[in-house]
């Protein structure tokens, strides 16, 4: 716990950023090896690591001041904060389908959109939907894949705030 207090705020992020495309490793590699199919909101969830660690990692390099440092931190919660209400709402989907609208891949949201977009301009599979969103075709200890990155993004989320506003507690705003 000690090394913990220790943390500087550039680490902090720099494992942040780590941890994210530490994910995206694991959803592309487990997507491999069992044979998944990811839906839309797969994803987009993947993408959202993505930003995440690309935003975590390209705030880490620059020595920021404690204000920085706070706003890197609201980006990242912001970024975390959308990855988990994504995730939410495929966990909704999977426990309750009749409340909520299934993915549709004849009347696409902003959502699949986006998806489908990206897959066209970059061709690969990595960003190629082949699944439903409400199916649970991977679950670990009672929890899906949707519910297992909810709690993802919601430990990011906390993580990235509890490094920004630590660093103003220690530093005090100007820094």
């Amino acid at each position: 716990m000690r090394w913990l207090i220790r943390l500087t705020p550039r680490l902090g992020f720099l494992w942040l950023g780590l941890g994210a495309w530490g994910l995206v490793v694991a959803s592309l590699v487990m997507t491999e090896w069992w044979n998944l199919n990811p839906c839309p909101l797969c994803i987009f969830q993947r993408v959202l690591y993505m930003l995440f660690g690309l935003v975590a990692i390209a705030g880490a390099l620059p020595r920021l001041s404690a204000r920085g440092n706070k706003i890197l931190g609201v980006k990242l919660a912001l970024i975390a904060l959308g990855g988990f209400l994504t995730a939410a709402y495929q966990s909704l989907m999977q426990a309750r389908p009749d409340l909520v609208i299934e993915c549709s891949y004849t009347n696409p949201g902003p959502i699949e959109r986006f998806v489908d977009w990206l897959a066209t301009i970059t061709q690969s599979s990595l960003f190629m939907p082949t699944g439903l969103c409400s199916s649970q075709e991977w679950v670990f200890l009672g929890l899906s894949m949707a519910n297992w990155s909810l709690v993802c993004f919601l430990g990011l989320g906390i993580a990235a705030l509890w490094i920004a506003f630590r660093s103003i507690r220690r530093n005090g705003w100007a820094a």
